[in-house]
């Protein structure tokens, strides 16, 4: 007899790839000349945000049976994050993501997922929704929804948890994806019947809810049934709000930026964590928001995630 395997912390169900990141700053890609390859894609870099802190995460996606698959999951268990749920899809190459590095603020991606990324293989049928129904959060995203299968396969995680659970939507909007803003906007509405926590920025909250204004986004996704919207400003920082009306304001955190693409991911790892480690509102966001603002200032994004302490060593030299 051997025991059932105790309930994972976070699942995170999306996108999983390569990043093929330029070593020197401020020059096109047609000018570099040396690249760094790191482990990527938001749901991936976000179960590995959580595994920093301790967290038992596991990453649902796919990759391509080819020796960038192999890198993924050598990766993902270096990093602690469990592959279980991770599966190869023949015939179709794991994804690669170049970008451009023009600091503070200018970060273009090229993404290469062609004809069809993987992690857009994933099915309904194959997933274990005992597993997914009991984890402590489960994070989706709405990049999940652009196409099927794996777009019913989101619907179908989301549709297994009650909705007393941590069940977060990770709006997550990135257009080269869909036919056009108004189908994402769509089938956002009907992830969003099931969350319980939305996380976007604000030009991912107007596609999802109309609304670009914080405050007004924040309301109108309130308004949909979640419990707690996220609503990340950029220069602006972080505004909060949970369905008692408590809302929380973090300010930026000053960096150095070096690379800001995998800082959104940092701030949903830590999210995770905060959540389930029953902090209040106020420590959740400012804890999400200084990892965020760690792995701005480095060049990687799974590989650039911080631990617990050296996000709150960040925190005490910030002023309240």
């Amino acid at each position: 007899m051997t025991a059932a395997p105790a309930s994972l912390d976070v699942i995170t169900m999306g996108r999983v790839g390569v990043d093929l990141y330029p070593l020197e700053s401020g020059i096109g890609l047609d000018e570099v000349e040396g690249f760094g390859r790191f482990l990527g894609g938001s749901a991936t870099n976000v179960a590995v945000a959580a595994a920093r802190y301790g967290r038992r995460a596991a990453v649902i996606t796919r990759t391509g049976a080819d020796p960038f698959g192999r890198f993924v999951r050598r990766a993902l268990a270096g990093y602690g994050v469990d592959a279980r749920f991770v599966a190869d899809v023949p015939g179709l190459p794991t994804p690669v993501t170049f970008c451009e590095l023009f600091p503070p603020d200018d970060f273009p991606l090229y993404f290469y997922r062609f004809p069809k990324a993987p992690d857009l293989e994933i099915r309904a049928d194959e997933l274990d929704l005992a597993a997914i129904g009991s984890a402590g959060v489960l994070w989706a995203t709405v990049t999940g929804l652009c196409a099927e299968p794996s777009r019913t396969a989101t619907l179908a995680a989301l549709g297994a948890r009650p909705r007393t659970a941590l069940t977060v939507l990770d709006l997550d909007y990135r257009p080269m994806f869909w036919e056009s803003a108004a189908e994402a906007s769509r089938w956002a509405g009907q992830a969003l019947e099931h969350a319980t926590v939305a996380v976007g920025n604000l030009a991912e909250c107007e596609v999802a809810v109309g609304e670009s204004d914080p405050v007004r986004a924040a309301r109108a996704l309130l308004d949909r049934g979640v419990r707690l919207a996220v609503v990340k400003r950029g220069p602006g920082g972080v505004l909060a709000v949970g369905a008692d009306g408590e809302a929380v304001e973090a300010p930026p955190v000053p960096v150095e930026v070096v690379n800001g693409l995998g800082a959104g991911d940092a701030f949903g790892g830590a999210l995770c964590h905060g959540l389930l480690s029953g902090w209040d509102l106020a420590r959740t966001v400012a804890f999400a928001n200084a990892a965020g603002a760690i792995v701005a200032s480095r060049l990687a994004c799974a590989d650039a995630m911080p631990e617990y302490a050296e996000v709150a060593a960040l925190l005490d030299g910030v002023p309240a």
